[in-house]
């Protein structure tokens, strides 16, 4: 069955806006507040009608993703926010797999998911009960599959109790996008040898984006 790469391309894009935001985080203690509500958003939507509707059906939604996906594609660097960025997606990847052959992990991340839906009727997406919640699934469900993600930034920002839910947060959103990438037929092969097919359709999007903007 052919590859569906522009529905590859949404979930590697989800991934890495994950990745972006955490870095952003870690550094500056904030982030794309807009960018954050759509990747928490896509925690909520496990029976989406399309890859897009788990990003609020709009590829504009994914734009800090689909740049930090050309980004991530085009480095060749091994250290500074480049190579940071590359470990934080390529981590999250890693951590899906061993998740999809760990059924009680699953078990729980389910339940737990669906608990947090239940909490929004309560509280806002962004409240910091919610983000609370997310860094607790976080790490009593992700973090025992290891290798944990080794978060790097300011010091100062990192020790933040609020921040850290953040970052959690956004690194369960990205295992959410991970999760979705490997059941449209993404693997990690295809960041070696579909380099040039996954740029392109990114490229496209983003060219899209640019010329809904400037066309008014």
């Amino acid at each position: 069955m052919a590859k569906n790469y522009y529905e590859i391309t949404l979930a590697l894009a989800g991934i890495c806006q994950a990745a972006h935001l955490v870095q952003q985080l870690a550094h500056h203690g904030h982030c794309d507040s807009q960018a954050l509500k759509v990747s928490l958003s896509s925690l909520l939507d496990l029976s989406p009608s399309s890859t897009l509707a788990v990003f609020g059906n709009d590829e504009a939604n994914l734009r800090p993703g689909l740049e930090t996906l050309m980004a991530v594609l085009n480095s060749s660097s091994r250290q500074g926010l480049g190579a940071e960025l590359t470990r934080y997606t390529l981590s999250l990847m890693m951590l899906e797999r061993k998740l999809s052959k760990n059924q009680t992990a699953l078990d729980e991340l389910g339940q737990r998911i669906a608990q947090l839906d239940r909490q929004l009727a309560h509280y806002e997406l962004m409240s910091p009960t919610l983000l609370s919640a997310m860094a607790g699934i976080y790490v009593d469900v992700i973090s025992p599959l290891g290798p944990r993600i080794q978060v790097t930034g300011s010091p100062t920002v990192l020790q933040n109790a609020q921040l850290q839910s953040k970052v959690r947060a956004s690194l369960l959103a990205g295992m959410r996008s991970a999760v979705l990438w490997h059941q449209v037929g993404g693997g990690r092969l295809q960041l070696m040898f579909s380099r040039a097919r996954l740029t392109g359709e990114a490229k496209k999007m983003l060219d899209r984006l640019t010329s809904h903007s400037t066309n008014c």
